[in-house]
């Protein structure tokens, strides 16, 4: 098998950044939102609607995560696999 696994991951800097990233664009479409010169009705259907953009993209990244998890699985998998065929494998042998 091999000895060692490489585990992709982020930097603090990077995710800290990505963190205030939406943390102000969320800010921003709040305030654009609470402010525009319109109704309470349409203001509220906005908000709503950015919530739901905010949680379906929560839940498509959730997704996405997983899937790269089971595919990063999958991959160890079959390389100790074929680790293993390799290790048994003599090839001065004769047929059997």
């Amino acid at each position: 098998m091999s000895g060692s696994s490489v585990k992709a991951g982020t930097s603090a800097a990077f995710f800290l950044q990505a963190a205030i990233s939406f943390a102000v664009s969320a800010a921003a479409v709040g305030l654009g939102v609470a402010y525009l010169p319109v109704g309470g009705w349409v203001r509220a259907f906005l908000a709503l609607g950015m919530l739901y953009v905010v949680t379906s993209t929560f839940t498509l990244a959730k997704c996405v995560r997983d899937r790269q998890e089971i595919e990063s699985v999958s991959r160890r998998v079959d390389q100790a696999r074929l680790d293993k065929l390799l290790a048994e494998h003599d090839p001065f042998a004769g047929p059997a």
